[in-house]
């Protein structure tokens, strides 16, 4: 089922493109809720006694365990702090907005990632209806969190940030992962 996935590799741009950086997370992001949509249909229709379903259980895990708490990170060190103190009002309250967003996320990962994980050990064979409101509600919050950041909140930062400060803020993305950082 994981490999059913194509793109689960790393994204084509570089940190010194941060903000493609970013939007190539959001596509990651997508990627893996479309695994995760996958898997309960495939849980649905039989079951989880599989091998494959297991690792699609481990690969959504990872990315959302590892990859996507330090893309918010990203945002909340690099993004929003220019938008809230430069931003017009509108833009400063999406930020508010997309701030939240991300404390609700969390808790919403915190409660998707349980029958992931049972299932991934082998605990779990099918998810529950709670189990599914649950993968909902994070997917949902998702979507909409996406399209305020690329629609509004990447454009506004892009359009205050001084290009110098580009390379500084990709280099720190980049040493936060412990990824090599090449020239810029």
């Amino acid at each position: 089922m994981a490999a059913a996935l194509p793109g689960f590799n790393a994204p084509a741009v570089g940190f010194e493109q941060p903000f493609a950086m970013l939007e190539a997370c959001h596509e990651r992001v997508q990627r893996t809720l479309a695994l995760l949509q996958r898997l309960r249909g495939h849980v649905q229709a039989q079951g989880a006694a599989d091998e494959p379903a297991r690792q699609a259980a481990r690969d959504v895990l990872r990315y959302f365990d590892i990859a996507a708490p330090l893309h918010h990170e990203d945002e909340e060190l690099h993004v929003f702090p220019l938008l809230l103190a430069q931003g017009t009002p509108g833009v400063v309250a999406l930020v508010r907005r997309l701030q939240h967003d991300h404390a609700c996320m969390s808790a919403d990962w915190a409660a998707a990632r349980l029958p992931l994980l049972a299932l991934a050990e082998g605990r779990q064979a099918v998810f529950t209806e709670a189990d599914a409101a649950a993968f909902e509600r994070f997917a949902g919050r998702y979507g909409q969190h996406i399209e305020g950041e690329e629609s509004v909140a990447y454009p506004a930062a892009q359009a205050l940030l001084p290009p110098a400060d580009l390379a500084p803020m990709g280099q720190e993305m980049a040493a936060r992962r412990g990824a090599p950082a090449r020239p810029l």
